[in-house]
């Protein structure tokens, strides 16, 4: 964490014979001490991370070397390109282009148009849209993962994200390999209208075909996954996994206590929760998921060699 001499010394100085603020009493003791004291501009701003759960300062290598997971357990949101690193075996992957589709069809505009919203996005994740493919080998089982990105837009399901969807699966068919979609979601796309809620049944004739060939569909869900996207192709999965503590469910709590007027169980709708109605086959921490798919997608594609 910067010291207070460094967090004075962030705007730039004009030049003048008198010593800075920053380095005051510093530099009349020592000429040039500033430049010591002064903060790097190598040094990033966000070095720090807080823990949304503990509200612990945790030094930003030593949660990265964590793979994103604080002290307290949480599983923080993290970007489609650490995600394919953290699953793929030594971090290497093939990235898949997503299709290109019609966008603001309908020339949405709320308080501003949807086009500037798409470039804000763009340029806050570096994606195209909300899901990102690639291909690669999950403990040296072949596999095309998807994974959907919160950062865009709340990981919202429009036709960019139902047509990567889409083309992963077929992908997938055409190497004849397994598909894995982590989901991250906030529902669908308001800006798409109709066009958006048409994906739900476009991806899960998607997800029909795979079956039909006898490829594997495993889907891990994390925080949060609801809306269409659980209405629609994260509850469709062969087996399902969960991320600890991920909400997962249509409605939010709070808009689910507002209708029924009656105070949710503690732990409604978060992973642990589901697993034990049913909803989830297994929770499994972030460091663990690459062997637990490895191991899944394994056995279901023995299973299929042998049904061949």
């Amino acid at each position: 964490m910067r010291s207070m001499v460094e967090a004075r010394d962030d705007k730039p100085q004009e030049k003048s014979a008198r010593p800075t603020r920053g380095a005051g009493w510093l530099a009349k003791i020592a000429p040039g001490v500033r430049n010591l004291v002064a903060r790097r501009p190598e040094t990033p701003d966000n070095l720090w991370v807080k823990c949304p759960d503990s509200g612990e300062m945790i030094y930003r290598p030593d949660l990265e070397a964590a793979l994103w997971v604080t002290p307290a357990g949480r599983h923080m949101r993290i970007s489609p390109p650490m995600r394919f690193r953290y699953t793929f075996d030594d971090g290497q992957f093939e990235p898949l282009d997503s299709p290109k589709v019609l966008e603001d069809p309908l020339k949405f505009n709320d308080q501003k148009p949807y086009p500037e919203r798409l470039a804000a996005a763009r340029k806050a994740t570096g994606e195209v849209d909300a899901v990102a493919l690639a291909f690669g080998r999950i403990r040296h089982v072949p596999a095309v993962v998807m994974v959907q990105d919160f950062a865009f837009m709340g990981g919202s399901l429009g036709m960019g994200a139902g047509e990567a969807f889409i083309a992963g699966a077929r992908e997938a068919l055409k190497r004849e390999a397994p598909f894995v979609a982590f989901c991250a979601a906030g529902g669908a796309r308001m800006q798409e209208g109709a066009l958006s809620l048409m994906q739900m049944a476009r991806t899960t004739l998607a997800i029909q075909e795979l079956r039909q060939a006898g490829l594997p569909y495993v889907v891990v869900l994390t925080d949060p996954t609801t809306g269409g996207v659980t209405a629609s192709y994260a509850m469709l999965g062969d087996i399902h996994l969960a991320e600890p503590g991920a909400l997962i469910g249509f409605a939010g709590p709070r808009v689910i206590e507002q209708t029924i007027r009656e105070t949710l169980p503690p732990g409604f709708q978060r992973s642990e929760y589901l697993v034990e109605k049913g909803m989830v086959d297994r929770v499994v921490e972030r460091a663990e998921l690459p062997a637990v798919l490895g191991a899944i997608l394994s056995v279901l594609m023995a299973g299929r060699r042998r049904a061949a």
